[in-house]
């Protein structure tokens, strides 16, 4: 069996098309490479930050809860915890931005 055989065997709709010349036709602008190191930085891994997490709260509570758990698993220091409460009880519970709903990143990407 030749290739042309083969070809027509498993592309049947392929091979009418070219036989008939009711092929469409395309203009190919580039071709993609191997990202570049911009690109690649935008694919790394996102990993939220205190403030993130802060962002995502409802309550002054809630905020609180997680300063004190990002305390306890060494992610912050205890002047870092203090500066963030105060900053919250001062300047409120989006001083560190306006909230995140649920599939922000999704929705946004990871630029805010």
């Amino acid at each position: 069996m030749s290739d042309k055989d083969d070809f027509a065997k498993n592309y049947p709709a392929l091979d009418r098309e070219m036989k008939d010349g009711n092929m469409k036709k395309m203009k190919i602008d580039g071709v993609r490479g191997k990202p570049n190191q911009e690109e690649r930085k935008r694919e790394q891994t996102f990993l939220p930050d205190i403030a993130d997490y802060i962002r995502r709260c409802d309550t002054t509570e809630e905020a609180f809860e997680i300063v004190d758990y990002m305390l306890k698993r060494g992610k912050i220091n205890q002047t870092e915890a203090k500066e963030i409460k105060n900053a919250i009880n001062q300047k409120g519970l989006r001083v560190f931005g306006e909230k995140k709903e649920e599939g922000h990143y999704l929705h946004h990407g990871t630029e805010s």
